[in-house]
């Protein structure tokens, strides 16, 4: 375990009630013993690296989860709702909502929105996707929005066993899926096949950022 993780670690059960603050790391380091130097160069930007770091800790969880498990007999859209599913189920909701709070704020809202991609990007990764034109970029902005709009349901879901946030997961996806369609039976217009083999020829210049790139 590193510094950073046990740092985490120790934040973690302050920031339930502290949210995460600077509150909150100022008691872990107390409690780890650490210096303002140590914490300062784990955490630049204080309490939202923080945040971040909470974050990816269930990325990596749900990647390794996902790895585990077999897919192979799930549909497609269901191994989508799947990771999403199970990305939530990882999370603590008070720890999520003190996020969700904390990136609202506009000095931090491009972070969150990377925090949100990052996701999206882990889940169709893990799933196999090798897309590397402009569906690369779509696919991660539709799953963006839905692991989003989702994890906000969870947060008011009082349902048993959060049984309304899967049926609203459903309900999302199922509304990208139809977006999925659509765009197929577009491209199968001789208008818009047309536009791709002229002006539309430019998204084929368009592709995903290699390993190591855009981080």
């Amino acid at each position: 375990m590193t510094r950073k993780d046990e740092l985490l670690d120790a934040a973690m059960n302050h920031a339930m009630f502290d949210g995460w603050s600077q509150k909150a790391i100022d008691a872990a380091r107390a409690d780890l013993g650490m210096s303002p130097a140590e914490v300062k160069a784990l955490l630049p930007r204080g309490a939202v690296d923080l945040a971040v770091a909470y974050h990816r800790r269930g990325d990596m969880q749900m990647i390794e989860l996902l790895r585990a498990e077999d897919l192979s007999e799930m549909r497609f859209r269901d191994r989508i709702a799947h990771a999403v599913r199970l990305r939530l189920e990882i999370a603590d909701k008070e720890l999520v909502r003190r996020g969700f709070s904390l990136f609202a704020l506009p000095q931090h809202a491009a972070t969150g929105s990377r925090a949100l991609w990052e996701t999206a990007d882990h889940i169709w990764t893990a799933l196999g996707d090798t897309s590397r034109d402009i569906n690369w970029y779509t696919k991660r902005a539709s799953l963006s929005a839905v692991y989003s709009s989702t994890a906000l349901y969870w947060l008011g879901d009082e349902s048993a066993d959060n049984t309304a946030t899967w049926a609203f997961l459903d309900r999302r996806i199922e509304n990208v899926m139809q977006f999925e369609k659509a765009k197929a039976r577009a491209r199968e217009n001789p208008l818009v096949s047309a536009f791709m083999k002229g002006p539309g020829k430019l998204l084929d210049l368009v592709h995903a950022p290699q390993a190591g790139h855009g981080k």
